[in-house]
């Protein structure tokens, strides 16, 4: 009974018909992009990127280039493979070495702009320290909050898709919607001083454009709406469906914003709007509930 059962899930599984949407055949005889290194890689940048808040804690001016020099020679040997990894996986041709060069090229290239996401991730810090009045210190803003760590994901992915990199940049933006619950895909566009509140249940799509200065609190989704279909009936692929926040946009728990409409400059959205039109600039829209005759009513103000 026990030979008869095994037997027959084997033969099942084996059946090409079963397994061919879900098989992945090693390309060139290269591995799948490890997770594991690809956290490792994460891990080597948070060091790097605030020294002293991650990795070794007793740095200084006298041991800090040597220190950063250690993890910038181990970043680039772990973060090529990754790349030729997923270079891989995404390749369709048979030659192998185009990945292999390629791979060296772009983690150098990643690196060069290291000092870049620096900068934007310390903007990030002081948005979310201004905007906290809970907050003692940049300090504990980039120690201990979710939005920063999410962040320093996005940032890093956003560069690694820009080099052309496949499915890492998603793969380190998954582990930070894992970490913390905020779910930023690596392709938006994301300006400065930009602050999460909070963090949990944010959902930021692939082709959101946010301007400079723009806070958004916990449940917040800049989403799409039904995707348009192509003349067989598959979804269209690649265009822009996600919305456009401009400068010094403050958007409060709950909000929803879907489609490819923009926010304009200055605005404040309240909490748990549901929003698919323009909003222009230096709007407030709000909802205002009001007891009349024992009934609960609601309106919307721009």
């Amino acid at each position: 009974m026990h030979n008869d059962i095994l037997k027959q899930t084997l033969s099942q599984l084996c059946e090409v018909d079963s397994y061919k949407k879900v098989f992945h055949s090693a390309k060139h005889g290269e591995q799948m992009p490890s997770v594991e290194n690809t956290k490792k890689i994460i891990e080597l940048l948070r060091e790097i990127l605030f020294p002293g808040y991650f990795g070794y804690s007793a740095l200084n001016s006298g041991n800090m280039k040597s220190y950063l020099g250690v993890n910038l020679d181990k970043l680039y040997t772990i973060l090529t493979l990754q790349i030729k990894r997923g270079m891989c996986f995404d390749c369709n041709t048979e030659d192998c070495n185009k990945c292999s060069s390629e791979s060296s090229d772009i983690a150098l290239r990643f690196i060069k702009n290291i000092p870049h996401i620096r900068q934007m991730l310390s903007t990030d810090v002081i948005a979310a320290f201004n905007g906290d009045p809970a907050a003692k210190s940049y300090g504990e803003i980039i120690f201990c909050y979710p939005c920063i760590r999410a962040l320093t994901n996005y940032r890093i992915a956003n560069e690694l898709l820009k080099l052309g990199v496949p499915l890492i940049p998603r793969i380190i933006s998954e582990l930070a919607h894992s970490e913390t619950g905020i779910d930023i895909h690596p392709g938006a566009q994301i300006d400065e001083y930009f602050a999460i509140d909070h963090g949990t249940g944010v959902v930021i799509g692939e082709t959101a454009v946010i301007g400079k200065n723009v806070k958004i609190y916990q449940g917040v989704t800049l989403g799409a709406k039904s995707f348009p279909l192509d003349e067989n009936g598959n979804p269209i692929k690649g265009i822009p469906r996600h919305p456009i926040v401009e400068d010094n946009v403050v958007i409060y728990a709950g909000a929803t914003i879907l489609g490819r409409i923009t926010v304009g400059k200055n605005s404040m959205i309240g909490g748990n709007l549901w929003i698919t039109d323009n909003v222009p600039p230096d709007s407030k829209m709000s909802q205002k509930i009001s007891k009349t005759n024992n009934y609960l009513t609601m309106d919307y103000q721009i």
